[in-house]
């Protein structure tokens, strides 16, 4: 292994500023970079993770991520149902940016987002948001049509851009209030061909069909020769454990994807960002040492070849050992969903969210991969 990872700064997107008066708890963050230079990213806050008031904010840094402007909500929520969301925001070319976001519908104001009792999830709706003046203001939320029928969906990346203009987001299969899930237990990507107007094709990266296994938060990037590369967090609900991880390419835009292969590494809510020449980092949290890691590794036809590793963040163990009930477990993570953006020179910039002294945060790390 000769390749480098280091951390060159870190800092805080976003902290409770007065936890003596409210509780406020930040996820699930993405990070944008514009074309003039500013990076945007958008997290969610909520007095827990699963609250009645759950919703999605954006900030902006004018200086490289040193200092954020907290500047809000990104949409108001629909009237009349009462519903919470969650909105993953990406930077197309042009200016434009782009969001996938889930309606979830909280008729029950005693219970959470997801069913203790078999890991179900409340009914959602899957919806897409446009700014063309780099997040300032942004569309009417208008509903999305899946490429076919699931109770739920894990909104788990933001949208990406293929070379050929084509739009893909990766998604995976979620059951229903009530435990059922006819479509069965699958991974892919929607794909659009008309900029995110309609979503018809399915490319299924991770099959669970037959398995049970579920396949979260998956990663998903695009590489030097056109060809896609997804990772994924494969967890057996049975045993509550979390199973080595694979990886898998497409070489048709990804329509089909190949049988997948191992990484060599144990890994939860793992995420992707190419470098050059086909070698992507992926940040994820281990599961068998505490901590957000980072690998460098090179995606070779048939073979995934880890070049180097590093701890990124050590404040916590990975959770979700099978212990507990699930969806407390899940519930009860202390960090994760690392993303990714490269910048002009070269760096990779982060953020995640982290439990600090008893405050969920979303931190931000700027990463050199030296050669």
């Amino acid at each position: 292994m000769h390749r480098a990872i280091e951390v060159l700064s870190t800092g805080v997107v976003y902290r409770n500023p007065k936890p003596h008066l409210r509780a406020v708890h930040a996820m699930h963050p993405t990070v944008s970079l514009l074309p003039d230079g500013q990076l945007v990213s958008t997290f969610d806050l909520g007095q827990g993770p699963e609250s009645l008031d759950y919703h999605t904010v954006l900030s902006r840094s004018t200086d490289a991520g040193k200092t954020w402007q907290l500047q809000g909500p990104l949409v108001e929520a629909p009237k009349g149902r009462p519903t919470t969301h969650s909105i993953r925001t990406s930077a197309l070319s042009g200016g434009r940016m782009i969001g996938l976001g889930i309606w979830m519908y909280r008729d029950d104001p005693e219970e959470g987002v997801l069913n203790r009792a078999n890991l179900g999830y409340v009914p959602s709706d899957l919806f897409v948001v446009d700014s063309s003046d780099g997040g300032k203001n942004w569309s009417a939320p208008r509903l999305v049509q899946p490429p076919f029928p699931s109770p739920a969906w894990e909104l788990c990346h933001p949208i990406r851009e293929m070379a050929n203009g084509d739009l893909y987001v990766a998604l995976s299969t979620w059951r229903g209030w009530d435990g059922e899930l006819p479509c069965g237990e699958q991974a892919g990507i929607f794909i659009s061909t008309d900029r995110g107007q309609t979503w018809p094709i399915w490319g299924r990266t991770f099959d669970g069909r037959k398995t049970g296994y579920i396949h979260w938060e998956q990663g998903v990037t695009a590489l030097d020769d056109g060809r896609l590369v997804s990772v994924s967090w494969e967890y057996d609900p049975k045993s509550g454990k979390t199973n080595a991880t694979t990886f898998t390419t497409s070489n048709d835009r990804g329509r089909t994807f190949a049988s997948p292969k191992p990484t060599g590494f144990l890994a939860q809510t793992c995420k992707l960002v190419h470098l050059h020449d086909n070698v992507v980092l992926a940040a994820y949290r281990r599961n068998d040492k505490p901590g957000l890691w980072g690998t460098v590794a090179r995606v070779e036809k048939d073979r995934w070849v880890n070049l180097s590793e590093a701890p990124l963040w050590q404040g916590a163990t990975s959770g979700m050992a099978g212990v507990g009930n699930r969806s407390e477990e899940l519930s009860g993570l202390k960090f994760g969903f690392p993303q990714m953006t490269l910048l002009s020179g070269g760096e990779v910039f982060l953020v995640f969210w982290c439990q600090e002294d008893a405050i969920t945060n979303i931190r931000w790390m700027r990463i050199r991969v030296n050669q």
